[in-house]
């Protein structure tokens, strides 16, 4: 889908939709709305005085002016109360809006900003949204749009710079997590670690990123052997992914940004039962969303430097698999009494967040579906949010309220590190125990980091079962806008 903007009267736009708003409980139309109820005889307020339009949230409704503006049809859609606005709902609206423009076969579509310059929502703050919004909630996994171009428009030409900003930000960061959800969604026979160095390397090609990639001799060569052990019995060949944007010319510490890549789980020998088994393929979302990420951050040309690792391995059985009591070593020399193979995740963002040091991060950020817990405590509302440093966790908590992808910080207390003490190793890799999961995930982490440094659990986030505003049924894609905003305000 071809998304522009331009200076120019939405009345007079010859496509066959146009999408304006409404908001809740106003007395009457006003702006492009309004000036479109004038051109259709008062027809909107004599709707919204039966009640048949409320400019409720995510309401569409759906006008033929028959030539009294020059779009085929119109949509209106709700924006709820203006007392509660903000970016959340433009996105929401927009997503609906623009599914329900399909619906009714359309092909060329524009649309106004929704509700720019209410409470203080800039107008390339709503532009980003509406972009966002469109195109997330357009997705669909192995088709296009169904929609060939999208226009934003806005009559004033003074404010066409701005407009064309937010289209560009929102744009970008739509497309990197349409990028992530895509790597998400394909079948793990696929989405192999070979795949995702494919994608890699082809983000490298569109953008100019530095970029290698280490095989298994490369890990042995690098003592990541607790990455190695999780991969020992992997069908497809590990590989470690690096990706570097550098417009410092290295004169800049970089941030760097970790996506656990386990494209299939099986548990290993501490086997899954047979329910779900089949949404495993998803445990490489983490993965997925930092290049996702760097899809952004190379669309924007970001004056950051930015480097993003993703280790990515199968987790799968055969005679050469690793095994409960095994103790590994990690590539800082510390030794892992492995308790559970399903807590494997943690084993290859060690090695990891160890790699990590070398580039003397500004500060490092893994995204990882890391446990089965954090969804208990927070289910598919937030990630957790892990951190040793109170001004990284601050920023990441900005970000996650600004883009909505929002995380809760939960603690990283000593108690959830004693229970990993081991008698034959520095620490065991799980507890063994359901008690505090994803804190003592957390605390493993940690131990592996001399960096401010944060954990994004996003095992509650990573996909929904049903559609629901931008959130399309599948993966969602989170942590590409969250950590794109993080790195821009850095």
């Amino acid at each position: 889908m071809e998304v522009t903007a331009v200076a120019s009267n939405p009345l007079a736009a010859g496509v066959d939709t146009l999408i304006v708003s409404l908001f809740e409980r106003g007395n009457t139309p006003s702006g492009v709305t309004g000036t479109l109820d004038r051109k259709l005889g008062g027809v909107i307020g004599e709707l919204m005085a039966a009640g048949d339009v409320s400019g409720r949230a995510e309401e569409v409704s759906v006008l033929y002016p028959r030539g009294a503006v020059a779009a085929t049809r119109v949509l209106i859609v709700g924006l709820g109360p203006a007392n509660t606005f903000g970016s959340e709902a433009v996105r929401r609206a927009s997503a609906v809006a623009g599914r329900r423009a399909r619906e009714l076969g359309a092909r060329k579509v524009a649309s106004v900003a929704h509700g720019a310059g209410v409470s203080g929502l800039s107008l390339g703050e709503a532009a980003q949204a509406t972009v966002e919004g469109t195109r997330l909630g357009l997705y669909r996994f192995g088709e296009d749009a169904g929609i060939e171009s999208f226009t934003l428009m806005e009559e004033d030409p003074g404010k066409l710079d701005a407009l064309r900003d937010g289209v560009r930000w929102g744009d970008a960061v739509a497309e990197g997590a349409s990028l992530a959800r895509d790597l998400v969604n394909r079948p793990a026979n696929v989405a192999t670690p070979e795949h995702l160095a494919e994608i890699a390397q082809g983000l490298a090609r569109d953008h100019g990123f530095r970029v290698s990639i280490g095989d298994r001799a490369w890990a042995e060569s690098e003592g990541m052997g607790a990455f190695l052990a999780v991969a020992r019995a992997a069908g497809h060949e590990p590989r470690f992914i690096t990706l570097e944007h550098d417009p410092s010319g290295g004169k800049e510490a970089p941030l760097v940004i970790v996506g656990k890549g386990i494209t299939f789980d099986s548990g290993g020998l501490s086997i899954k039962g047979r329910q779900g088994l089949e949404s495993m393929k998803q445990d490489m979302a983490g993965a997925a969303a930092v290049l996702g990420v760097m899809r952004v951050i190379g669309r924007l040309r970001s004056p950051r430097r930015v480097v993003a690792l993703v280790p990515a391995t199968e987790n799968v059985i055969d005679a050469f698999g690793y095994r409960p009591s095994d103790v590994l070593t990690a590539a800082d020399g510390t030794t892992i009494e492995v308790i559970s193979t399903d807590a494997e995740g943690r084993l290859i963002l060690a090695d990891a967040l160890v790699y990590a040091k070398r580039f003397k991060p500004r500060a490092v950020v893994d995204l990882a579906t890391l446990t089965g817990a954090v969804d208990v405590a927070l289910g598919n509302a937030a990630a957790g949010l892990f951190c040793n440093d109170d001004a990284l966790a601050d920023a990441l908590a900005s970000s996650a309220t600004r883009t909505f992808e929002r995380a809760w910080r939960l603690p990283l207390w000593p108690e959830y590190v004693r229970v990993l003490e081991s008698d034959v190793a520095d620490l065991k890799n799980s507890s063994g125990k359901p008690s505090g999961g994803a804190c003592v995930a957390a605390g493993f982490l940690e131990r592996f980091t001399s960096y401010p440094w944060a954990h994004l659990d996003i095992a509650g986030v990573r996909a929904v079962d049903s559609t629901e505003g931008y959130k399309v049924k599948g993966s969602t894609g989170f942590g590409v806008r969250l950590l794109a905003d993080w790195v821009t305000r850095s």
